[in-house]
């Protein structure tokens, strides 16, 4: 007859042995995925590197676009105190 140590040992290696198995399974599978995240990653990075072209033309364009606004309100502004300040300086020689 089989004493309880012993059969515990048998279990423990039939667990270990399926244990083995499943994750071997698991990590074949896994590399499976991965083989294909990195084909996807790939995939997006060349669409992504067709596109660099349109993203320089968006951003040279607003670039230029915030260099003309830039200026247009340093314009304006300059103007309104240019008329502030003359109408101050006529205020303050009518004064004298």
């Amino acid at each position: 007859m089989v004493d309880m140590t012993e059969f515990a040992i048998i279990v423990v290696c039939i667990l270990g042995c399926i244990l083995l198995v499943v994750l071997t399974i698991f990590v074949l599978r896994l590399m499976k995925t991965l083989k294909k995240v990195d084909y996807l990653i790939d995939d997006v990075s060349n669409k992504s590197a067709k596109l660099d072209g349109v993203f320089n033309i968006v951003d040279r364009s607003a670039d230029a676009l915030t260099l003309m606004t830039d200026r247009a309100v340093a314009f304006i502004s300059n103007t309104v105190l240019g008329f502030f300040n003359k109408k101050e300086r006529k205020e303050e020689d009518e004064n004298e």
